[in-house]
């Protein structure tokens, strides 16, 4: 399968590239992206087909549709991580109420959904660097939840080195503390004096930059990227979508071609993106609901056809991961909507003006797929509360953002399945003020121990010698500084 730019080419990248020239040199032309030049579609007998299947077994038979040129061999290695996931099924579906369901992304080893794709997509990406005799540096712009992943799967590897950008005081401490604990000696770890979008925005101006990149060739080293700008990242996160389905129908509450919600908590619309292509595959999904939190711009952009971010700034929310007003995987959808002479003109005005509007039928375009709705903080602790009390089960504060478009936006008696992105343990002091309806100051290592003992469950591992652990990498930069210090490590 070729992929292709999102804004065109400039005449001088290839008009098409392979996936594994588009995971290893991410950036496209005109500071675009690359998406699949055709979205293969299943038969009908896809999802029975896999209704016994494992999730590696499920996985093969999704990126075999995709026709990569990457070996079989090296695809089934990349997949074997996820026996190392804690939960024998790597994506249980949970049942919460009549017709919602929640599918559980977070039994990885950084306990949440990044892990899904950043685990097998390190394999292949570090795979053919070290094969090839290549060294490359990868870097990650993280609010919360990509860094520590990315961390994880690119320790140690042959020929690798990874950077990863982090907003100061945009993480929870779990999460800090999984990326600043890192040791290893590929990895280096920059905090920002900024927000997500700053980090983003600076990993982004480093993949164009020619000087940059001149630089780290000068060093006998290439430049890739960890983030959801690569698709690399994506089309892993296609796969859990369709075992969510598939467990509906193993569970006999839905029968074979009967059409679902999915709901989608989501700050850089990765997630959602993946729901698009399974969604554009044949997988039956009657509306792709996203929900937002306090920092509510794809909320606008979908029910309003107006992404403006001219005279805003991002909010801290008690759902970090979240505290976004960039989101780059839109652009993929402004293209498989527009095609790229649109996707072009509006992402120069947004890098322009901050703001860009569709027409009235782009906008109802956009609808005919998604939805969308924003809560803020106080709606996010109520919803907490009440599924922790009333039906045993703890959720995390971005999953909390889904209730509201299961409750507001889920039509009739049509099964919804919630992406259930992050395990509560690191967001852990919000989910027990969230629970005693409290405003207390409470460390992690106290608030962990707290929930655990009441719910009678165990602290992870990986959770719990977080705090332990040395803290070996402490800096923090302004913007600017980035550049020099990622060279200065190389």
């Amino acid at each position: 399968m070729n992929f292709i730019e999102t804004r065109g080419n400039d005449n001088n990248n290839k008009l098409y590239v392979t996936f594994s020239e588009a995971i290893l040199k991410p950036s496209a032309s005109f500071n675009g992206l690359y998406v699949p030049q055709n979205i293969p579609v299943i038969d009908d007998t896809f999802i029975t087909d896999n209704s016994n299947s494992t999730y590696k077994q499920l996985a093969l038979n999704i990126l075999k549709k995709f026709d990569l040129d990457i070996s079989t061999q090296w695809i089934e290695e990349s997949l074997d991580l996820y026996d190392n996931f804690s939960h024998k099924q790597v994506v249980p579906l949970k049942k919460l109420d009549k017709n919602l369901f929640a599918n559980e992304l977070y039994h990885g080893p950084t306990k949440a959904f990044k892990d899904m794709a950043l685990q097998p997509f390190g394999y292949i990406l570090s795979k053919p660097a070290k094969q090839n005799k290549q060294n490359y540096l990868i870097i990650a712009a993280t609010s919360g939840d990509t860094g520590p992943a990315a961390l994880h799967t690119f320790k140690n590897k042959s020929n690798i080195k990874i950077v990863c950008l982090y907003p100061k005081d945009g993480t929870s401490d779990v999460q800090r503390l999984q990326m600043i604990t890192q040791g290893a000696k590929n990895t280096k770890i920059i905090g920002v004096n900024g927000d997500f979008d700053d980090t983003q925005n600076a990993l982004k101006d480093l993949l164009a930059d020619k000087d940059f990149n001149k630089k780290l060739e000068n060093k006998d080293t290439l430049l890739s990227a960890a983030n959801s700008v690569n698709f690399g990242r994506i089309i892993f996160q296609i796969i859990y979508h369709f075992q969510g389905y598939i467990n509906l129908v193993k569970q006999k509450e839905i029968k074979n071609k009967e059409s679902i919600y999915l709901i989608i908590p989501s700050g850089n619309f990765g997630n959602a993106l993946g729901a698009y292509y399974a969604k554009l595959m044949g997988l039956p999904i009657k509306k792709i609901l996203i929900s937002s939190n306090s920092n509510s711009v794809l909320e606008e952009l979908i029910n309003n056809g107006i992404y403006d971010i001219c005279d805003r700034k991002i909010v801290k929310t008690s759902s970090p991961a979240m505290d976004i007003l960039k989101s780059s995987n839109i652009e993929r959808i402004l293209f498989h909507k527009f095609g790229n002479k649109r996707t072009k003109e509006l992402m120069d005005k947004l890098d322009k003006y901050g703001k860009y509007e569709l027409t009235k039928d782009e906008t109802l375009s956009i609808q005919e797929d998604f939805g969308a709705i924003s809560c803020d903080d106080r709606y996010v602790n109520d919803k907490i509360r009440y599924y922790y009390k009333d039906k045993g089960y703890l959720m995390d504060t971005h999953t909390a953002t889904s209730i509201k478009a299961y409750e507001e936006l889920a039509k009739g008696d049509t099964k919804t399945i919630i992406c259930s992105t992050a395990q509560w343990t690191k967001f852990s002091p919000t989910i027990l003020n969230a629970i005693n309806n409290s405003n207390d100051d409470i460390n992690d290592q106290v608030a962990l121990d707290k929930i655990a003992k009441d719910m009678e469950i165990k602290i992870p591992i990986e959770i719990k010698e977080l705090f332990d652990k040395k803290i070996v990498q402490n800096l923090v930069v302004d913007i600017d500084n980035i550049k020099n210090e990622i060279l200065k490590f190389i």
